[in-house]
């Protein structure tokens, strides 16, 4: 008699989360989507039918039931229990109020004026930093400042909506006694400009989905290189994860259909505001002295 093994699904969501990332490169294509859609919209799928996941995932309601079966529950009502218990947090005012843009939007963004659709993008800003703030990865964000405070150099990349991020935090550190590299790849001389990397240096590189590969290109190879990598992502599929020793995830709003920045420049200068304070730097204002 042949005894068949039944696996033990995972009894918490980070646990689940934990799954997804360890088997998500032997995943089929569509189990891929729906295991990428499940870790950036955990919030969601506690209200969300199997019909609506599927939709969303652009896959068959039966591929969300292999996926749930493939963690080891009996189906995806059994997996979905797992997101309701942590339902009560979701429904909360900046919750609330994002829902509250998106309807507004969706009903006739055309017919808003110009100070409400200010009103609308900071409205949208407060809730998404008001969710950061609560959903701060305390480890990984120590670890990242302490990779900046060891290093001897920094290295920073980010490509496209990043670039302003990574531009300010080369801005930013060179109010330390760090040596700072940005890789910018202007006229495409982002690997030259890297020959200079050392083993233990620090590459703090920044890439959403889907994924810059100027961005990845780089981390990839400044960590085959020896580098200590940290990333600012907006999952822990991403393909930076895999190389870094601090994974920081950070999600931006979305308001007529553009992707806000408001929280991964405040990641941004925290990180720099943490590692400053590590330093003991002091702030010398610049006024001239012959005005005082």
């Amino acid at each position: 008699m042949t005894i068949i093994e039944t696996r033990r699904p995972p009894d918490s969501e980070e646990a689940l989360m934990e799954a997804i990332a360890r088997e998500y490169p032997s995943l089929s294509r569509q189990l891929k989507q729906i295991g990428h859609y499940v870790e950036q919209h955990r919030r969601h799928i506690g209200i969300q039918s199997v019909q609506e996941l599927a939709d969303l995932c652009q896959v068959q309601p039966s591929a969300v039931i292999r996926f749930a079966k493939q963690f080891g529950f009996s189906g995806f009502s059994e997996m979905q229990k797992l997101f309701r218990a942590g339902l009560a947090r979701q429904i909360s005012p900046g919750r609330d109020y994002q829902s509250r843009i998106r309807s507004a939007i969706e009903s006739g963004a055309g017919d808003l004026s110009s100070a409400e659709i200010a009103r609308t993008l900071i409205g949208g800003s407060i809730a998404a930093m008001q969710e950061l703030r609560g959903n701060l990865q305390e480890a990984a964000f120590e670890q990242a400042v302490d990779l900046l405070f060891e290093a001897d150099s920094i290295w920073l990349m980010g490509s496209r909506r990043s670039f302003a991020v990574s531009t300010y935090l080369a801005y930013a550190l060179q109010h330390t006694d760090k040596r700072v590299h940005h890789l910018t790849a202007m006229g495409s001389m982002q690997e030259g400009q890297l020959r200079g990397l050392r083993p233990g240096d620090v590459m703090l590189a920044i890439t959403f989905s889907p994924y810059a590969p100027q961005t990845t290109d780089m981390a990839a190879q400044a960590h085959a290189r020896g580098a200590k990598l940290i990333c600012i992502t907006d999952s822990s599929l991403s393909p930076l994860c895999s190389l870094a020793s601090a994974s920081i995830f950070v999600q931006e709003t979305s308001v007529f259909g553009f992707r806000a920045l408001t929280n991964t420049m405040t990641m941004a200068q925290s990180l720099f505001m943490a590692l400053a304070y590590r330093l003991e730097l002091r702030y010398t204002p610049t006024v001239l002295s012959e005005l005082q």
